[in-house]
């Protein structure tokens, strides 16, 4: 089998010796079920999807005899895909766990629906280690499209973790600029599902995506999580893509598009645990202040959000450009850092795109086409006194500080 290498792979090395069962959670079409099958290549073990109605039927009827097919002398891997299926897959692990972890390894996945239809977390505790397996980060699409570039990439990426926590000088010198944004152009456009990544003719990539949001639709929300009013889902995905990147206030959204908060508030808790959108509250110092205000939105994958839309015209015809370099930016703040992530706005609408909480202190981050330092930002940084700053432009690469806090001035893609 061909297989592609995930980053999630060396993060479950050192828990495959142990007894908790791992769970790999994520959206649709990710590359879980690829993943799983590698695994099985590589350790050995016996695969099984619940999708498989005869599989799913003994899973659920007579879950001791199922295992026990399974078993053998010695101790193995038991890989199960799609267990979002099955209703009791929470009850059934622990069943599993406390009768059999010493003698199989068990490896699970469930679609980012998992979590709203299928009890599982509360069966669980203390004897599961959860991972997500999302769509490719930028980082690991280069690893799939250009592996020399990736090797420059991972010496960039390293030198703004090491700026941000060690107190190390950048060298901002980027080279290789074309081919680097020709590449994050591309991600831009399509995003990072498996399947769209390996394909190289774009009115195929296209189609992907279409099906990927019409499978979406029919399957996880019409069918598994039977929401019916799909043509009310449908307008709030396309009245959504349309303002991403903008402040998420409901009022205004239950106004133009007729619907009452519960079903809002419900559709949207759905669109965030399929990851399909991701919800970034403002920054204040008093945490209970900030839970309460407005977020802002941002697609968990911009070719997804490009196909709802109907919008793949190149960048620079963009009128949107700066929201899609402000998402990219978003998401790999999310992805490769960890902590929390806010934006900032006043009153008087001075306002800096992200506020990076990052080992015990914050990061403001603004993203533009031009290297100059807004009104805003500035305003920020005098009243906050953050240690270091990130500036992600076009052009002007190097250092500045105001006052003592270091901005580093560097490219898009350099994260």
């Amino acid at each position: 089998m061909e297989y592609y290498p995930r980053k999630i792979e060396k993060e479950l090395d050192r828990w495959l010796e142990r007894k908790e069962i791992i769970l790999i959670k994520g959206p649709r079409q990710s590359g879980k079920t690829t993943f799983l099958l590698h695994l099985k290549e590589k350790f050995g073990g016996n695969y099984i999807t619940l999708e498989d109605q005869e599989a799913l039927e003994s899973f659920e009827k007579d879950p001791k005899t199922f295992l026990k097919r399974y078993l053998t002398d010695n101790r193995t891997f038991l890989f199960i895909d799609e267990a979002q299926y099955c209703k009791q897959a929470g009850k059934t692990l622990k069943l599993f766990y406390d009768l059999f972890s010493d003698k199989t390894k068990i490896i699970v996945t469930g679609s980012g629906s998992f979590d709203i239809k299928v009890e599982i977390g509360k069966y669980l505790v203390g004897r599961a280690i959860y991972f997500e397996l999302l769509q490719l980060d930028f980082e690991e699409f280069l690893l799939w499209k250009a592996k020399d570039l990736h090797r420059v990439f991972i010496d960039y990426k390293n030198s703004i973790k090491d700026f941000l926590t060690c107190n190390k000088k950048i060298d901002i010198e980027p080279v290789f600029q074309q081919e680097f944004y020709s590449l994050l152009e591309e991600y831009l456009l399509f995003g990072g599902f498996p399947a769209v990544v390996k394909e190289d003719d774009e009115y195929i990539k296209k189609e992907l995506l279409k099906n990927l949001v019409r499978t979406y639709l029919e399957k996880d929300i019409f069918f598994f999580l039977n929401i019916r009013h799909l043509e009310n889902f449908r307008k709030l995905l396309n009245y959504l893509g349309f303002k991403n990147g903008s402040l998420f206030e409901f009022s205004s959204i239950m106004r133009e598009l007729g619907m009452d908060y519960k079903t809002l508030e419900y559709y949207v808790s759905v669109l965030i645990n399929t990851y399909f959108i991701s919800l970034t509250p403002p920054f204040y110092k008093n945490l209970a202040t900030e839970l309460k205000k407005t977020k802002k939105i941002y697609f968990n994958d911009l070719g997804l959000r490009n196909s709802i839309i109907n919008n793949f015209l190149s960048i620079e015809n963009r009128l949107d450009k700066g929201v899609l370099f402000e998402n990219f930016i978003f998401n790999e703040l999310k992805r490769n850092f960890g902590g929390r992530i806010n934006y900032w706005r006043t009153s008087g609408k001075a306002e800096v795109d992200f506020v990076l909480h990052f080992k015990d202190s914050i990061v403001p981050v603004e993203v533009k086409s031009y290297a100059g330092l807004s009104r805003s930002f500035v305003s920020f940084v005098k009243n906050y006194n953050p240690k270091k700053a990130l500036v992600f432009t076009e052009k002007e690469f190097g250092l500045r500080e105001i006052g003592k806090t270091k901005i580093a001035f560097i490219p898009h893609f350099f994260i």
